[in-house]
């Protein structure tokens, strides 16, 4: 069980890496963030799709580019994960 909680806190913290180099540098293609990040190309698509998906991100010619939603996102990231932070401190 904790190591399914392990992935799934990898895979979201990847998701916000892109979702903040997106917001930083965008527009932004698939090998420039893998450069990055040093995460696989694969990975890097994985979570850009993810990210489209939520409405986070959009594609363009040059590459991916936030929405406003993103930049809202990245605003509230610290009070939303306090909860999750104070629930896994619990157990």
């Amino acid at each position: 069980m904790i190591s399914k909680i392990e992935q799934e806190m990898e895979r979201v913290s990847r998701h916000i890496a892109i979702l903040k180099i997106v917001i930083a540098q965008g527009p932004i293609g698939i090998i420039k963030i893998s450069e990055l990040t040093k995460y696989p190309q694969h990975k890097v698509r994985y979570s850009l799709r993810i990210l489209e998906r939520e409405n986070l991100i959009k594609p363009s010619s040059q590459g991916a580019i936030p929405t406003p939603k993103a930049r809202r996102l990245i605003k509230i990231l610290p009070e939303r994960v306090k909860p999750i932070i104070k629930k896994l401190e619990d157990l």
